[in-house]
């Protein structure tokens, strides 16, 4: 793996930019999970879709605009997404888990109308949809360098509120949290961290990677954080496998990830069924 690193630059971008991948998904997958949102990445992960094919979409139609990396286009709308989630959420009070399908729903049809009027799928979006070690460009490495230390670093910084929210969302009111900006970040969190991933994982997989090593980490741990320390060990160890596969196999990148994260979760599962027989 080493050797390719040095070898071609597209795998250095692949591996650098898998690293943050794996470093910030399942950080924020664990919270999501405590809070029994773990669905939240699958709707933000189809706005996305549509932001991509919205911004595919204006490359076609005006050449002039080729500047316009589609990834940012694709980080508004799933910060857009994220947004409207919470506000339904407040709609939908008493069936708070409603705003998730809505959005879900939303962002595929949106995605697929746009994807219609760009005269159907080329190269560019199914990179985009399952992933691509060829697919990351150094602008790109550096988008993901830079938001992925946005999320880490924010992530670090509020984990005492995080933490109090989501085991406990009225003891932290109580606590003086300012339950409504933690809140309002931590979405905004997860919208970026998804949008950042799609290059490598891809959009229709990228919720594998926030949910599978907590899954797998969940079975071992025996605190909060040795839950998210064990999650991004998986989830590091999957990426670097997963890209090195799909080198070697010309498999794409998002879908052999995701692979070895359900492989290590499946042998986590056996050891322990064996152990507790």
């Amino acid at each position: 793996m080493l050797e390719l690193v040095f070898r071609y630059e597209f795998m250095q971008n692949a591996l650098f930019a898998g690293l943050m991948v794996g470093l910030i998904c399942p950080l924020i997958g664990v919270f999501l999970v405590v809070r029994r949102l773990s669905l939240m990445a699958d709707a933000l992960s189809h706005i996305t879709l549509s932001g991509i094919a919205a911004g595919l979409l204006i490359q076609k139609k005006f050449p002039s605009m080729q500047w316009l990396n589609p990834m940012y286009i694709g980080m508004l709308f799933s910060v857009v997404g994220s947004l409207l989630i919470e506000q339904l959420r407040k709609v939908y009070r008493f069936y708070q888990e409603l705003a998730i399908p809505i959005i879900l729903s939303v962002g595929i049809g949106l995605g697929v109308v746009l994807i219609s009027m760009a005269n159907g799928f080329n190269v560019d979006l199914f990179s985009y949809l399952f992933g691509s070690v060829v697919a990351v460009s150094r602008s790109d490495l550096w988008t993901i360098i830079a938001v992925g230390l946005i999320v880490l670093i924010s992530t670090i910084v509020l984990y005492k509120e995080l933490f109090a929210l989501s085991f406990d969302e009225e003891y932290g009111r109580i606590s003086g949290i300012k339950r409504k900006g933690v809140n309002f970040t931590f979405i905004l969190l997860v919208a970026f961290t998804i949008a950042i991933s799609m290059r490598i994982v891809g959009i229709l997989l990228v919720s594998s990677l926030i949910t599978l090593p907590v899954a797998t980490a969940l079975q071992l741990a025996n605190s909060f954080k040795q839950t998210i320390w064990l999650s991004i060990l998986f989830a590091e160890t999957a990426v670097l496998g997963g890209l090195t596969l799909a080198f070697y196999l010309d498999w794409a990148s998002g879908g052999t990830i995701v692979l070895f994260s359900a492989l290590m979760l499946i042998i986590t599962l056996l050891v322990k069924k064996r152990k507790a027989s």
